[in-house]
């Protein structure tokens, strides 16, 4: 995850970011099977909001707000954690909103 973290810190806030976010995380989850269901679920959170306002209006604020929530998100998952931590992982971006 500190690759895609790096990656992400270094984007714009815009949609194509989230976008291309998700495929990195089909791409990890496809060569890391131990962590496809935490990709999976990261990708469903961010799919979410890139429904949400794909061809719609995307105000700045929202964006930017929505970034950062995503660059902690991300920055927080410890993929090597214990199993007690990954399931706080996983059950922190299960609940997870980027916008609203």
């Amino acid at each position: 995850m500190n690759d895609l973290h790096a990656w992400l810190s270094q984007q714009h806030h815009g949609l194509r970011t989230f976008q291309t976010f998700q495929q990195k995380l089909e791409t990890l989850g496809q060569h890391d099977p131990a962590q496809r269901g935490l990709c999976r679920l990261l990708s469903g959170v961010i799919g979410s909001y890139v429904e949400a306002f794909d061809e719609a209006p995307l105000p700045v604020d929202t964006a930017e707000d929505a970034y950062r929530r995503l660059l902690t998100l991300v920055e927080s998952l410890d993929l090597h954690g214990n199993a007690a931590r990954r399931l706080a992982d996983i059950n922190r971006v299960a609940t997870c909103e980027l916008w609203r």
